[in-house]
């Protein structure tokens, strides 16, 4: 059994980190009280657990039957296989019709279906930054008409991607990526039940393994069980490579020659193809870095850009102005003799 299911909280109580987000979840839970909510955050950080925890707070032995997700990133890249393959759709397809008007089928009767023993249920979207704009206009009207028994939650790691006649029906909550310490307590606790004092982890394995999960729970708890499993003879450093690195290392060096518009191309495709919240972006940008051009001022832009997109609106903005601010920095360094790493 994979451990990223094993150990997957089941309550409130058994989330790591995430104070704040489980405290007014928790909340709601009691006072039998939820809003339309948007869940935004990087990956592995709580995001899905937290809609499950929500619901067997509130429904018990009843959460399955009044908790339905979507994974709208998978229908809509996938398409009508998605549609075909999913048998709980089987009976609301239509293979004549488009993807997007099966989707709104498949949304209206899931929205208007009565909660079992409970007021309203949970209709959760997950990867709701792939929603169409024209999927997202019609969920708008699907909101106001089944807002007594139905509540919507958006997951995402780009809220700037929900239109705002949603986020203006929908309370925000925001989920941080975890402290290194946090996910080291988790894996240490995973460590001792699956492995004991045998352990063939090593602490610079483990070091290593939280270093390569940057804040993401999921994926450092993946990394573990491989490396576990495997053994490091296997190449671990190899589990945390991908196509992320090389797209940024190309990025990296349009803005070494000037070209504005390439590197914006190659930093918006991070985001729009590899699905890399705008964070994880200049965390790439900056590993790029260290290889390409290796300056305190330009660690200085990305620490800048980091800050801001805590609290913007449209990521992409940023991200090019990260673009356009590294460029006059390396330009400036070049002028006055620096030199490359």
């Amino acid at each position: 059994m994979l451990w990223i299911e094993k150990y997957r909280p089941g309550a409130f109580e058994e989330m790591v980190g995430q104070e704040r987000v489980v405290e007014r979840m928790s909340h709601f839970a009691a006072a039998r009280s939820v809003p339309h909510m948007i869940l935004a955050g990087p990956p592995g950080t709580g995001k899905s657990a937290s809609v499950e925890c929500l619901a067997n707070a509130l429904y018990g032995d009843h959460a399955g039957e009044n908790l339905t997700v979507i994974p709208t990133s998978d229908l809509f890249s996938q398409g009508r296989k998605f549609l075909e393959r999913e048998e709980r759709y089987a009976h609301l397809y239509r293979p004549e019709e488009s993807v997007l008007s099966n989707f709104k089928r498949i949304t209206r009767e899931y929205a208007s279906l009565k909660p079992l023993d409970a007021g309203f249920k949970l209709l959760a979207f997950e990867g709701a930054s792939s929603l169409p704009r024209e999927a997202q206009q019609a969920l708008r009207r699907i909101m106001e008409r089944s807002s007594r028994t139905c509540r919507f939650i958006y997951c995402t790691c780009h809220p700037s991607a929900i239109i705002p006649a949603i986020a203006s029906r929908c309370l925000p909550l925001f989920f941080s990526p975890l402290p290194d310490a946090l996910v080291q307590s988790h894996l240490h606790a995973i460590i001792d039940r699956e492995l004991g004092a045998e352990s063939p982890v090593r602490d610079d394995d483990l070091d290593l393994v939280i270093a390569a999960a940057r804040g993401d729970l999921r994926k450092a708890v993946m990394l573990l069980q491989v490396l576990a499993e495997t053994g490091r003879e296997n190449g671990f450093q190899a589990l945390s490579r991908s196509e992320t690195e090389q797209i940024a290392q190309a990025a990296f060096s349009a803005i070494r020659k000037g070209d504005f518009h390439a590197a914006c191309r190659r930093v918006e495709n991070l985001v729009i193809e590899y699905g890399l919240p705008a964070r994880e972006v200049l965390r790439e940008l900056s590993t790029a870095a260290k290889r390409e051009f290796n300056d305190p001022r330009i660690f200085s832009v990305l620490g800048e850009g980091d800050a801001n997109l805590v609290h913007c609106h449209n990521e992409f903005i940023q991200l090019n102005g990260v673009v356009a601010r590294l460029m006059r920095t390396v330009h400036e360094s070049q002028g006055s003799g620096s030199s490359p790493a």
